[in-house]
This record gives C-alpha cells, sequence and structure tokens, in this order.
C-alpha cells in the first residue's frame, strides 16, 4: 500500500500492526488486544483526514499511483470492447485510447485518456497527455458512433494535452477546437467522466458532453496547481496556494454549475476499492444512458448548446 505525505499517520499505524503481527507470529504470543486497538485508531485516523480534505490533498488523490485509470473502468464496467486505433493521418496516439463494446447489452462507443501501470507504459502513453492525432482518433470514433447510433462516454484523465513542439507543428489547438465544435453537435447521448485529473483543453478535447460528471477526488480547471504557481509566483512553492485560488474540486465545479453530477468515491479514495467504484460508476452510466436515451436527438443538442453557453460568468454592455 503507497501512502501519500497527508496520510503519514495511517502509514506508521499500519506499520505498528504488521510488527505486532511479526512479534505474534515470532513469539507465539497473543496481540489481538493491541491489534484491535491500532484498528480502531486507524479508523478514528482516516475519518479524521479524509473529511477534512484540502484541494490541493484531492489533488494528489486523483494522482495516486495505484488509482484506477481508464482501461480498468471499461474492463470492470463494458462487454465485449474492441480497441480501434489510429486517426487516419498521422499514427495511433496511445494517451488516448477508445473503441466499440456493450453497456449491460446495449453497444456504446467508449474512449478516454489511459496514463500506463508502470514506468514502461507512462512512458508509451505519454503520461496520458495526447497529441493531435489522439483527438482526431476520438473524433473519428465518435463520428463513427453518430453512424452506427452509439452513445458516447468519454474518461478524462489528464495533465493536459501534450505540449511539445511537434504537437504544435500537427495543430493541437486545430485538433481541440474541432473536438469541441463537433462534440456539440453529436446526434447520440454523451457522457463524459472525469475520473482523475481534467486539466485545460487536454479534458475538454473529449468532455463536451450531455452529462458531466466527475469522481469526489478529482480535479477540473483551466491549469494545473504547479503551473498556476510557477506562472503567479515564479515558483512550484505555492502549488497548494494555487489549488485552493483555482477552485478546482469536485464541489466547487458543482457549485459553479461547471459539471452535472459528482459520484461518491470509496472512503480514502477511488484505489482503496476499485472495485467498488467500478461498480458505483456503472450504476451511475447505465442510469443516465436510460434517461438521455428518452431525449429526442434534436432537442439534446439544443440542451447541450444552452449548458454549455450559460457556463462562465460575463456581463453584456
Amino acid at each position: 500500500m503507497l501512502f501519500l505525505d497527508f496520510e503519514k499517520p495511517l502509514e506508521d499505524l499500519y506499520s505498528q500492526i504488521a510488527k505486532l503481527k511479526e512479534m505474534s507470529a515470532k513469539n507465539k504470543v497473543d496481540m489481538a488486544n493491541p491489534i484491535k486497538e491500532l484498528e480502531a485508531t486507524i479508523e478514528t485516523t482516516k475519518k479524521r483526514i479524509y473529511e477534512n480534505l484540502t484541494p490541493w490533498q484531492r489533488v494528489q488523490l486523483s494522482r495516486h499511483p495505484e488509482r484506477p485509470y481508464t482501461l480498468f473502468y471499461i474492463e470492470q464496467i463494458f462487454q465485449n470492447f474492441t480497441e480501434l486505433f489510429g486517426d487516419r493521418q498521422v499514427k495511433d496516439d496511445k494517451a488516448m485510447v477508445g473503441g466499440m463494446a456493450e453497456l449491460d447489452g446495449q453497444p456504446v462507443m467508449v474512449m478516454g485518456q489511459q496514463k500506463g501501470t508502470n514506468t514502461k507504459m507512462r512512458q508509451l502513453r505519454n503520461f496520458g497527455m495526447a497529441n493531435p492525432e489522439g483527438y482526431r482518433k476520438a473524433l473519428r470514433l465518435m463520428k463513427m458512433a453518430e453512424k452506427f447510433n452509439r452513445p458516447i462516454i468519454t474518461f478524462i484523465d489528464t495533465p493536459g494535452a501534450y505540449p511539445g513542439l511537434e504537437a504544435e507543428e500537427r495543430g493541437q489547438g486545430e485538433a481541440i477546437a474541432r473536438n469541441l465544435f463537433e462534440m456539440v453537435n453529436l446526434k447520440v447521448p454523451v457522457i463524459c467522466v472525469i475520473i482523475g485529473e481534467g486539466a485545460s483543453g487536454g479534458a475538454l478535447g473529449i468532455g463536451i458532453g450531455d452529462r458531466v460528471t466527475m469522481l469526489e477526488n478529482t480535479w477540473y480547471t483551466v491549469i494545473s496547481p504547479e503551473s498556476c504557481s510557477s506562472i503567479l509566483w515564479r515558483s512550484w512553492n505555492f502549488k497548494e496556494k494555487a489549488a485552493e485560488q483555482l477552485k478546482l474540486t469536485s464541489k466547487d465545479m458543482s457549485g459553479f454549475g461547471l459539471v452535472d453530477d459528482v459520484i461518491p468515491e470509496p472512503f480514502g479514495g477511488a484505489h482503496t476499492d476499485p472495485q467498488a467504484m467500478a461498480a458505483t460508476l456503472k450504476k451511475y452510466l447505465t442510469t443516465t444512458l436510460t434517461t438521455l436515451n428518452k431525449i429526442p436527438s434534436e432537442q439534446r443538442i439544443l440542451d447541450r448548446i444552452e449548458k454549455f453557453s450559460k457556463m462562465g460568468f460575463y456581463e453584456e454592455v
């Protein structure tokens, strides 16, 4: 089990339990009562920590190395997944995965960013930062879904679109902008779920939907706390303050009306019980899809346009 810095008290308690169990096995001594007391302390400590998380701590949870990623949810929630590759222009972007699947018998198109579960895979997946061909692949799959009347489900988990020179040369901004334009006008239901990090245009590129929802310990904003800190204070040392000021948590986003729903996570984060998190998410997707399927496509498009047009604070002069 990997502990984050603010979970240090829990790490110490678990370490004490491990030592007691080792002592009990080695010396044939009954340590049941001390272990039981420590387990009770752990529950109390968990409650104290997780009920008072700061925005920065939620950012840390969203990046937890053991947190479930897109391919895990696809495997757990959907059936008969067939991955599709390539944008038909440049190459296949491994940071963006997607394909056809079934959700309890209903054909759907599912896609999302994939970060990778170890160092080698993270490099292959470019840490979930898609190039233009990734967004063009996503758009190709969306248009295919529209052609065959398949609802679209996207999983968002990216620190941002890849900012490299080659990405800009191949039209990163245009690719994301094209996706925004096309997604608004899709005739099929679109559900977007932020399962980890939701940063900038990298998240928006697959984030325009009839329903946009966030898992409890995720974040969604125009820039990462570290980058915001480096711009405003010329240092990453103010990332915690930046996270606070950005109002990036699921609670903040729901309060601003920028997301439609917030899905609760298992106590301590999605990584503590991935199976339960997948079951909760599956229930949400099936229920929401049933509701969206009853709305005529023309009305869904109008509702989608109206929803995103209302976002933000502005004044007409």
